[in-house]
């Protein structure tokens, strides 16, 4: 069966608001049962009614209805038409780059996820795509990077782990006039916090590990769009390679989206918190954040990042600083709270060192050109008790 066939399409946009959305689309209650949680279809075949008769499914690689009432959800949720999920962030954002073709060139924020430069330099590199990694925070430079066989700008703003803030609406304006699909990594800002397809981008990558999981027990990916034509490549390449998330993970994922407007907006209630807290800190040389009016982005991310009620929203990841290696070791044997784990966006507090970590792949000297140093440390700030956090950082710092 041709996996176009099948409703792939989102339901009609409904006046609810976000969090109405989040709670219901997807999730109707069993018609025959009453069921108000549906029910997790845990199969990989179905029966058919005869040679070339099916009932919409035939084989759950290309289409599973718990998958499809998750691809449903977060479609609603940025604002989008399509949505294609995948088993992690990476498998998603392979599965754009397999959307080009031999020869083609890519631009790429310089601050992006290590995952996402290890892809590219060790595996994409070798299939014949060009990539150039270029500072999206000005357009300037962009530009001048563009060349007739660029197809892509996959922009990652705020990046990881430095914060930098890229004009996703100028960019998006910029790629238009020059017929190049920009795709923005919405990962640390979430559906709630950021809606690239409304600003003028054409897909959004998600990890839905991260704030749409929002628990760190599910691996996960999305890519969200209202371009059919793209949406049925990525649609074609989800099914033929088959990098598809497990019906209970999707399961998991919807109940997760439920509470995403709670959590993304304590986590960022709490880190502005600390932030202000931390740029007080004598043994902090450095914090990086966003809702900061030190951040040289701060304006931008202001107007950028809004949630749906049209508040700014600054995100929960906050990175600071410290003078030496000594004193980065001391401060993370000594926290209590937050845990020394890699991964963001989930309820409980993490801290992690970049250079080591998830920028392991990274180059040394590219590493350090864009300032990502060994005496960085990334910060993930959970849903706790914003007091007993600043208490956890407190006695670390001391």
């Amino acid at each position: 069966m041709d996996i176009h066939k099948s409703p792939k399409f989102v339901e009609k946009k409904l006046k609810q608001e976000f969090e109405t959305r989040a709670i219901h689309v997807g999730n109707h209650s069993n018609e025959r049962t009453g069921s108000v949680s549906p029910a997790i279809h845990l199969t990989s075949t179905y029966e058919q009614d005869s040679l070339g008769q099916d009932r919409g499914f035939d084989y759950s690689r290309a289409i599973n209805p718990t998958r499809q009432r998750l691809e449903t959800n977060i479609a609603t949720l940025e604002e989008g038409e399509y949505a294609i999920s995948f088993s992690s962030g990476m498998a998603a954002t392979t599965a754009l780059f397999q959307t080009l073709k031999q020869g083609n060139h890519v631009i790429v924020s310089r601050n992006v996820y290590g995952g996402t430069y290890r892809v590219i330099d060790q595996v994409l590199s070798n299939h014949g795509l060009i990539f150039d990694f270029v500072d999206t925070r000005d357009l300037k430079e962009i530009e001048s990077h563009i060349r007739p066989e660029t197809k892509l700008l996959f922009l990652e703003t705020p990046t990881n782990p430095l914060l930098e803030i890229s004009d996703i609406s100028a960019i998006s304006h910029l790629c238009k006039i020059h017929k190049i699909i920009i795709a923005v990594d919405n990962t640390f800002m979430s559906p709630f916090g950021q809606r690239p397809l409304s600003l003028g981008a054409d897909v959004v990558m998600h990890s839905g590990t991260k704030h749409i999981g929002g628990h760190s027990d599910i691996i996960s990916g999305l890519l969200i769009t209202s371009n059919k034509i793209l949406a049925d490549q990525l649609y074609f390449i989800q099914k033929a390679v088959g990098a598809i998330p497990a019906p209970f993970d999707c399961w998991l994922l919807l109940r997760s989206t439920k509470t995403l407007s709670l959590r993304v907006q304590q986590s960022a209630l709490n880190a502005i918190e600390i932030a202000k807290w931390l740029s007080k800190q004598s043994m902090i040389t450095e914090v990086i954040y966003p809702g900061l009016a030190s951040h040289p982005q701060h304006e931008l991310a202001k107007a950028q990042q809004v949630m749906p009620n049209g508040d700014s929203i600054f995100g929960s990841i906050i990175s600071i600083r410290l003078k030496d290696e000594k004193s980065r070791d001391q401060f993370i044997e000594k926290l209590k709270i937050f845990t020394f784990a890699e991964s963001l966006g989930g309820v409980e507090s993490l801290s992690c060192v970049p250079y080591d970590m998830t920028h392991g792949a990274v180059p040394v000297d590219m590493k350090l050109k864009m300032g990502i140093t060994p005496t960085l440390i990334r910060l993930s700030i959970g849903i706790e008790n914003v007091n007993d956090l600043i208490q956890d950082l407190k006695f670390a710092l001391t």
